[in-house]
């Protein structure tokens, strides 16, 4: 996607810019080490590091779009009308610019000074990933009047950079195809791609993302990203169904030195926060300086403002960063020419000078805007009043549950069947959905390090419950309890006494909404669990496949049919087992079997306690064969936005879900 040139400045961004530190035969041997994973977040990281270079050139003040397109044959094309990749020789390496930032890691305008003063691909190391791990790629650079092209095998060139063409454009268009050889998931997420492009046209001022979709078998879409107000419109669109306390956003943008802060912020009357830190574009979902400078002024601003306009009493004690945070939406994006990440996922932010910065400038601007705005601000204190209220009797609560745990030596639930091996790393523990799951999990556990904890009908929906409500729910409570972990502020990761937590539920209705809920438990309360990958979700099968004495279970309707074309046969029935009714169902299949040998009987599990204890190891909770989905979040505000309206208290988006995915919906048992 070349394009007309956008801003005619003498450019110093030339082979001279490019600095080269090291070869590029690692990223072959070790990708995880550079994009994350091989699955499918890491196969998407490919194209988050092509986007990464154009919107380099956008903070750079060089584009004005980025274009995606998925292709056929899984190509993906991406594009940007910035200045295109220098391609005249380099000293050091004596091969094109151009052929240097595509085959050395670490080579790239962002180090030596004379490329970028901002950029979000740090270490450099981005295209030059991409052309390591994939099949072939295609570099077209609009530049100088000239298109210049260049193909690569596997991270190698098969000929030297050369013109190919005019152009009145400038710009860089890169085609690659991840290489299959490497990759364990090659399909490309449309929702996934579209999520991170909308954040990305949100966080970058004055710039317009196209998406397109043209792959074979794929219903050919398009869309296009631009948005004005930037965060301000992101925290908009975040709070979007919620009801406001302040229908003015807080919004700041404003240069410190060579840094940048913009923050945007508005409250709402929900219990969860919702904080998304940026540094040059790119999420930190663990935070860092700048997210640590926010909150102190957030907090002292507040205190202050209230004291002063004596919306706090005398004898009340001051609100904390628990009480403030209640119902925030908050963005805070920063720029700045050296930014220090942890690792090469840019987790965390680590520049000091960040936190400074952001602490004085959003302090100063956040005084000035509760002073203009008294009604608005009066609504926020009053919001945080309340939370500090409930945080008292949530304290009280916990302290009763922690109190009693103390006098009965910390002693476990009563439901819960532990484990013997006392080593986290080793063990897990099964969340099971009711007593007669429970009693075939505990029989068919191995009792050395497979805990299982029963639940009693579906939890409390916490999505919209304070902790002391929660903390009122004895199904709660004793999960806490095992845990080990206590919950929200005072959760502590290294007490956790099961490194792997299952939740194990019925293949129905009932099942998923259990899960669901216990699911909206997790990531409201015990985070960094979710984010330390501790949480998986057991994948019972759907269904028993009998022909003879031979057994096959399906996990899906796909497995079923190709198993059944396997075996070979006739089907003769589908049986839905009811709960209790295993044994006489099993029994009856035999005699079905001796009669007629040549036929298949297919039983549909709907419950867990429909497997006998056998049965349930050897298909759900045996190591060696289980299949179980590892709990991860790739997007937090998307992760916000789908809990909210699931689980939230305005039924008309969650009507909406449902209209529009109904149809989508398998294997569903009312």
């Amino acid at each position: 996607m070349a394009n007309k040139k956008v801003k005619n400045v003498k450019s110093t961004y030339g082979a001279d810019a490019i600095t080269v530190l090291e070869g590029l035969e690692p990223v072959r041997k070790r990708p995880g080490m550079y994009i994350g994973s091989t699955s499918a977040a890491g196969l998407h990281h490919l194209i988050w590091e092509v986007v990464d270079n154009g919107i380099d050139e956008a903070m750079a003040g060089y584009a004005t779009e980025i274009g995606v397109t998925l292709l056929p044959d899984g190509m993906v094309e991406v594009g940007d009308n910035g200045r295109g990749i220098p391609v005249e020789k380099h000293k050091v390496t004596g091969v094109s610019a151009l052929e240097t930032v595509l085959t050395k890691l670490h080579a790239g305008g962002k180090f030596g000074g004379g490329g970028y003063k901002v950029s979000g691909g740090l270490h450099g190391v981005g295209v030059s990933v991409v052309n390591a791990l994939s099949s072939y790629l295609k570099a077209e650079v609009h530049r100088d009047g000239k298109v210049w092209m260049q193909e690569y095998k596997i991270g190698k060139p098969l000929k030297p950079a050369k013109p190919v063409g005019t152009t009145k454009k400038t710009g860089t268009i890169i085609t690659f195809k991840p290489d299959a050889s490497v990759f364990t998931e090659l399909e490309f997420s449309w929702g996934k791609i579209l999520d991170r492009l909308r954040q990305q046209a949100y966080l970058t001022k004055g710039i317009t993302i196209s998406v397109a979709d043209k792959r074979e078998g794929h219903r050919e879409k398009f869309y296009k990203f631009y948005f004005e107000g930037g965060i301000k419109a992101y925290v908009k669109a975040l709070n979007h169904n919620k009801t406001v306390k302040n229908e003015t956003i807080f919004y700041i943008d404003k240069d410190v030195d060579t840094s940048k802060v913009e923050i945007a912020l508005q409250y709402n009357d929900e219990f969860n926060e919702m904080v998304l830190a940026f540094a040059n574009n790119i999420h930190n979902p663990e935070g860092g300086t700048h997210i640590v400078g926010f909150r102190t002024a957030l907090t002292r601003t507040l205190n202050s403002y209230a004291r002063s306009h004596n919306l706090l009493r005398e004898k009340d004690e001051n609100l904390t960063g628990e009480d403030v945070r209640e119902g925030l939406t908050v963005i805070v994006s920063v720029k700045l020419t050296d930014p220090q990440f942890e690792g090469q996922t840019k987790g965390k932010l680590g520049n000091a000078e960040m936190k400074t910065y952001v602490e004085q400038i959003f302090g100063e601007t956040f005084s000035t805007f509760l002073e203009e705005h008294p009604k608005e601000a009066e609504a926020i204190i009053g919001k945080c009043v309340l939370s500090a209220q409930a945080r008292i009797a949530a304290r009280t609560a916990r302290a009763t549950i922690l109190r009693k745990g103390a006098l009965e030596g910390m002693t476990l639930p009563g439901k819960l069947a532990d484990c013997s091996s006392r080593n986290p790393e080793e063990c897990e523990l099964y969340i099971v959905e009711g007593d007669s799951a429970g009693g075939s999990a505990k029989q068919g556990r191995d009792r050395k390090f497979q805990a299982i904890l029963p639940l009693r009908g579906k939890i409390l929906n916490v999505e919209r419950a304070r902790l002391d409500k929660m903390l009122a729910n004895n199904e709660i409570k004793n999960l806490v309890i095992a845990l080990g972990t206590n919950i929200d502020d005072q959760f502590d990761l290294g007490k956790l006494r099961y490194h792997r937590i299952i939740i194990m539920t019925d293949a129905d209705v009932d099942g998923a909404h259990i899960r669901t809920l216990l699911l909206t438990l997790f990531y409201r309360h015990f985070t960094p669990l979710v984010n330390n990958g501790n949480l998986y979700i057991a994948q019972p099968p759907l269904y028993q496949l009998k022909k003879g004495q031979n057994i096959n279970y399906a996990y899906s309707d796909e497995e079923k049919d190709k198993i059944i074309k396997e075996l070979g046969g006739e089907v003769v029935e589908v049986e839905e087992i009811a709960e209790g009714e295993s044994a006489e169902a099993e029994e009856a299949e035999t005699k079905e079997t001796k009669k007629a040998p040549a036929r298949i009987n297919i039983q549909r599990y709907k419950g867990l306690g429909e497997m006998n204890p056998g049965q349930l190891w050897e298909t759900t909770m045996d190591p060696k064969q289980r299949i179980m989905r590892q709990v991860t979040v790739e997007d937090a505000a998307r992760a916000d936005e789908i809990f909210d309206m699931l689980m939230g208290g305005e039924v008309g988006p969650r009507k909406h879900f449902i209209q529009t995915h109904a149809k989508k919906v398998e294997n569903l048992d009312i």
